[in-house]
């Protein structure tokens, strides 16, 4: 992975969102530098998932800034999308697509050399245990191939921002620890890390958010 010798840091000021009419949090700032990582908490409903997708450009807050380094970054949405990696919580499978396929989709969108893009694929295969299911197409995978395949789109398609929303559902152990090790690798390297979870996870120094603190609390019997 090849990432900028200095990356500024990543934040929000005073984000705000409004999901279906209703304000999911307000105020809400954070700071994410090179080798950081931030774990969102919260219960069902606190604004975990919004905020990691107002995060990747893929909603719009309706209060507050994101900025990457002292640059708004609203000014270059498709410059931040190329600096950002989302996995959400569905596992992004195209059931007709060998798993190889899959990561050769997502590894070309970042790396335009097919070599070099091929060289990503075979390497996140090995490195998530996917190797030997590389020919098998998507809709044949279980819960935890498919989510082990939609992963290791982070290696396939190497980026600075990791966004991540439960990225242990459906993992063993096993594939956890596996999980771990790269994201103190990609920390290693200046990279950064954030995710929502309800499962222990191992991220050293990591900072912790914890979304109810910004979140309305609904009434009784609104749904």
């Amino acid at each position: 992975m090849n990432l900028p010798s200095c990356l500024p840091p990543f934040s929000g000021h005073s984000l705000g969102c409004i999901r279906g009419g209703r304000a999911v949090f307000a105020g809400l700032d954070f700071t994410i530098g090179p080798g950081q990582a931030l774990i969102l908490l919260g219960p069902n409903g606190s604004g975990k998932s919004t905020l990691l997708r107002v995060m990747a450009g893929l909603l719009k807050p309706t209060a507050g800034s994101l900025a990457w380094g002292c640059e708004n970054v609203r000014a270059e949405p498709e410059l931040h999308a190329a600096r950002t990696h989302y996995v959400g919580h569905h596992d992004a499978i195209k059931p007709v697509l060998s798993v190889a396929e899959n990561l050769r989709f997502w590894a070309r969108l970042h790396e335009p050399d097919a070599g070099r893009a091929a060289g990503a694929v075979d390497n996140a295969l090995v490195r998530f245990g996917l190797a030997h299911l590389r020919d098998i197409p998507g809709k044949m995978l279980s819960a935890g191939q498919k989510r082990r395949s939609n992963l290791a789109r982070l290696l396939a398609a190497p980026s600075p921002l990791w966004l991540l929303d439960e990225p242990t559902t459906a993992l063993d152990r096993h594939s956890i620890k596996t999980l771990e090790t790269i994201f103190a690798e990609h920390r290693a390297a200046g990279g950064m890390v954030v995710l929502s979870t309800h499962q222990e996870i191992d991220l050293p120094g990591a900072a912790v958010l914890h979304l109810d603190d910004f979140a309305f609390e609904m009434d009784e019997g609104q749904p």
